[in-house]
Order: C-alpha cells, then sequence, then structure tokens
C-alpha cells in the first residue's frame, strides 16, 4: 500500500521568527492523524514567513521534490498586506479549485460575520491538492470536519470529505477515513472493498 505524503505550511511572520510558537502545525498534524484511517502517512512539515515568494518556493518543494499529495496551509489568508498565502497558491496552481474556499467561508459564517474577509483557496499543482485552511486550530478543525448537530448528524458537510476522492481523481493514493469523524465520499462506483486483514 503506497504511503500519503502530506505537506503541513504555517504562514506567520511572528511564529518562524520564534516570537511566539506556532499552534497550526501541531493541530494540523493531530487531526489528520485521527482522521486517516489508512495508508500510513508521512508529514513534511514548514514553519515560513508571510512572504509569497517563499510561500511559493515551498509549495513546488513540497509538491515537485517531495511528492506531497496533499498540501495544506494555514495563516495568511486575511486582507492584510501582509496577508499573501492565496497569491503564493493561485501563482503554483495548474487548477484552481474554488468549492473549497467557498465551503470554508460557508461554515465559518455560522459562527463569525468576519468569515467573509477571509480569502482560502484550493487548487491542483501536478499530481497535489493544495488548500489554504484558516489560521486558528479552532477554525481549521471546524472547516475539515464540518458541524454536526446534538447526534452526530453533519449539518455542514466539513471540506475533508471531499478530499480523498479528489486525490483519487488527481492520481493519488486510497485515503479511508475514521466515518465517526469525517466520512470521505465517493460515488460508488469509486469505492474500493477493504483489504482483507
Amino acid at each position: 500500500m503506497s504511503e500519503l505524503v502530506i505537506g503541513l505550511v504555517s504562514v506567520s511572520d511572528r511564529a518562524s521568527a520564534g516570537v511566539y510558537r506556532d499552534e497550526g502545525i501541531p493541530a494540523l498534524r493531530d487531526w489528520l492523524s485521527r482522521v486517516i484511517a489508512s495508508p500510513s502517512i508521512r508529514f513534511e512539515e514548514r514553519l515560513i514567513a508571510d512572504e509569497r515568494a517563499v510561500i511559493e518556493a515551498a509549495l513546488k518543494e513540497l509538491v515537485d521534490a517531495k511528492g506531497c499529495h496533499l498540501v495544506l496551509t494555514t495563516g495568511g489568508t486575511g486582507p492584510a498586506p501582509r496577508d499573501v498565502t492565496p497569491e503564493a497558491t493561485l501563482a503554483v496552481a495548474d487548477k484552481i479549485m474554488p468549492g473549497f474556499g467557498e465551503q470554508m467561508r460557508q461554515i465559518s459564517l455560522r459562527f463569525v460575520p468576519t468569515a467573509i474577509l477571509s480569502r482560502q483557496v484550493g487548487v491542483i499543482r501536478k499530481k497535489a491538492l493544495i488548500i489554504n485552511l484558516p489560521g486558528q486550530p479552532k477554525s481549521i478543525r471546524e472547516t475539515l470536519e464540518g458541524l454536526k448537530d446534538s447526534e452526530g448528524k453533519p449539518v455542514v458537510h466539513g471540506i475533508f470529505a471531499a478530499v480523498p476522492y479528489c486525490i483519487d481523481l488527481i492520481g493519488g493514493p486510497y485515503l479511508e477515513t475514521d466515518e465517526a469523524i469525517v466520512r470521505a465520499f465517493r460515488p460508488k462506483s469509486a469505492h474500493r472493498p477493504k483489504p482483507a486483514a
């Protein structure tokens, strides 16, 4: 079974300078380790400054040299002058996947009206899916996982429900998830039988 390679990129001037501890990468690593049931995961982590050229270089390296199937960024997606993660992500894209940003804003709008200021994007580069996530660990979890009612039924689907099938379509490994957290959605024709134990 092939290994899943995931790039985790935290974009923060102050965290990358050591002014405070980065919380984005640990939050992402913890959540993904709980959700992805198979295959095994290898993480490639980068903590970098909010500089467009640096972000572009990190995304290219993770996809082109490290062979990441999925790259998740956190931070740098607001309207402030130093927030340039979406511009850097679009600059390295082969295809734009607007549904990811649209759905993240829909989820965040349930909590804060300022979600409309968020500019996250999702793109394909070669055989990798790159998604910009919010900066706060709570918002990261909400956008990935979605919102559930008191009985655990989805009220708003998180974006991760669509990630495994997207990775299938671009030629990556077959991801299975812990359905108690996020159920990976695929059309029936795309399901593969579980391997015998």
